[in-house]
């Protein structure tokens, strides 16, 4: 999920979650006095997806959900791991309501998207998920878009704004800055960060893949709710979601995420330069409102990454929302991209 500085800097503050403020480094923005009830948390308005579309981009038949006018201001929405598009079930029509033509994409090992070859690399490193949506944009004409994510969404929308910012309207970021530097996370962190972390250490053993891949369902569930413990999620959300990883690649793609950025196995050959820029931890130029939540433990703030963003800039804290922010608070998830748009 995290970096492991970030994470060290989570779990040593765990203690001062529940004071937390909202607060901005660019221009203020309040936190209702009630701010799960206020930003919709949980709201479940929707049940199902609708329709699931696929195109060919890059080395994907890619599946994706499409919300609003196909004429509208393109808005590409990027989930995490362990989740999918479902995390945006009700954001995309929230967005649509305001004339935007959103894009949700199943990711590389997840739900109905597939590899075009055999031959390609389960590579879940984050320039080649990168290139994924980069690959779908130019599949479906959409030159510019503003972004959002969460988890490997925010990453790989980071990654994006980074490397493409032509390709960028304006950003929303959940964590914040979360793009990897594989060489810093080769640092142990002291033990009671390192207890969080069981989760990638255990990826990197022939028993944790095995572990993994029998147990994927209850595995992933178990991190949703020890990411979203305030989430009272019920069983049909979770399995709307967890039908996604019983794609024939998620196991392989999610353990060469996990194994690549403890620098356990190399990247491949052609995103080694782009890999190389984003370890120098590059400016992300574009506009952008930045989301923190208790996931984020003393970061929520967002002082930690405020010097990364040299754009136009907001940031927002949540209280009381987990780590799928979107699923969890859609209304105030919605109203950042819409803000980030305007900024």
């Amino acid at each position: 999920m995290f970096t492991k500085k970030r994470f060290a800097q989570i779990i040593a503050a765990a203690a001062v979650v529940a004071s937390l403020a909202a607060c901005s480094s660019g221009t203020d923005a309040q936190t209702p006095a009630d701010p799960a009830s206020a930003a919709g948390a949980g709201a479940g308005e929707h049940t199902a997806l609708g329709p699931i579309k696929h195109i060919n981009a890059g080395v994907l038949d890619t599946a994706y959900v499409e919300y609003g006018p196909e004429n509208g201001p393109a808005v590409v929405l990027i989930h995490g791991w362990p989740y999918d598009p479902a995390s945006y079930i009700d954001v995309g029509p929230r967005l649509a309501a305001q004339g935007y033509r959103v894009i949700v994409p199943y990711l590389r090992g997840y739900g109905p998207t597939r590899f075009l070859s055999p031959d390609t690399a389960r590579n879940g490193e984050q320039a080649a998920v990168a290139h994924d949506v980069i690959a779908l944009m130019d599949a479906l004409h959409i030159d510019k878009a503003v972004f959002g994510g969460y988890d490997w969404g925010a990453r790989t929308a980071d990654v994006i704004a980074a490397l493409w910012p032509q390709r960028v309207k304006a950003l929303v970021a959940v964590s914040g800055y979360l793009i990897t530097d594989v060489a810093a996370n080769q640092q142990p962190l002291a033990p009671a960060a390192e207890a969080g972390w069981w989760y990638q250490y255990y990826f990197a053993t022939d028993r944790g893949v095995l572990g993994y891949r029998r147990n994927v369902h209850d595995f992933d569930k178990y991190i949703w709710k020890t990411a979203s413990p305030k989430w009272n999620f019920d069983d049909a959300t979770y399995d709307r979601s967890a039908s996604s990883f019983d794609n024939p690649d998620h196991v392989d793609v999610v353990i060469s995420n996990y194994r690549w950025r403890l620098g356990l196995i190399p990247g491949e050959p052609q995103y080694a330069a782009e890999e190389a820029t984003l370890a120098q931890g590059p400016a992300i130029t574009v506009p952008t409102v930045t989301i923190g939540s208790d996931f984020d433990g003393a970061n929520a703030d967002g002082k930690s990454y405020r010097a990364k963003f040299t754009g136009k800039y907001e940031h927002r804290t949540l209280p009381g929302v987990g780590h799928d922010v979107p699923q969890e608070a859609p209304a105030a998830f919605a109203q950042a991209v819409i803000d980030a748009d305007h900024l």
